[in-house]
């Protein structure tokens, strides 16, 4: 019998405690959950999980040297997963929360598996959203993410209806907190000393020019 993923419907600025209880119950069960962000949905799971990992690779067609990204809840936690001079913590301190993923030289706090093959980087981010706000305060730990967009798309899932529709059946939990922005995070690597834009998303990079 096929999997079929349980709609939780959460409000996206008010959300109730005892469903995202179950939602974390959810991950830390090793479940994948596609949950929303300030950016887009994103597909979470328990930091390290090797399963859930090989689940999202099967979802997205994407390779070993696809780059996970660690949803955090502050700064503390940046600090703790990656290395991070002052100029990047202030710069850092700026962006967030907010629509944004940064790429940092990874400590060894983080599993092999989720570096960077050949640099030894890792994404974070700290999103403005009130259920992954809440999400990580009752996990206690970063969420490994990677954006729910699926191959051949030009644009990442939006839409839980539309996310039940494609992937219901391949992850565990959709959270319904109605639609989100059709845009990725902006990308911004922070591991050479300066800032370089990776990829241009919903966060502006007009004064990082």
């Amino acid at each position: 019998m096929r999997r079929v993923a349980r709609l939780i419907e959460i409000h996206p600025s008010n959300p109730q405690p005892r469903l995202v209880d179950s939602v974390v119950q959810a991950l830390h069960g090793g479940e994948l959950v596609a949950y929303p962000t300030d950016s887009c949905y994103a597909l979470g799971c328990h930091i390290g999980d090797k399963r859930a990992m090989d689940r999202i690779h099967r979802i997205r067609r994407t390779d070993k040297s696809h780059n996970f990204t660690l949803v955090c809840s502050d700064l503390s936690e940046i600090s703790t997963y990656a290395r991070v001079d002052n100029w990047a913590y202030r710069l850092i301190r700026s962006l967030t929360p907010g629509p944004y993923t940064f790429i940092l030289p990874a400590t060894r706090e983080v599993p092999k598996r989720l570096q960077n093959p050949k640099r030894r980087t890792i994404g974070l981010r700290v999103p403005d959203h009130a259920v992954v706000r809440a999400m990580l305060e009752g996990l206690g730990e970063p969420i490994m993410s990677s954006t729910l967009s699926l191959p051949g798309d030009e644009m990442p899932l939006t839409d839980p209806q539309d996310i039940e529709d494609r992937v219901g059946h391949d992850v565990d939990v959709i959270i319904d907190s109605g639609p989100v922005g059709v845009e990725p995070t902006t990308v911004l690597d922070l591991s050479h000393g300066s800032v370089e834009i990776l990829r241009v998303g919903r966060g502006a990079v007009d004064a990082l020019r």
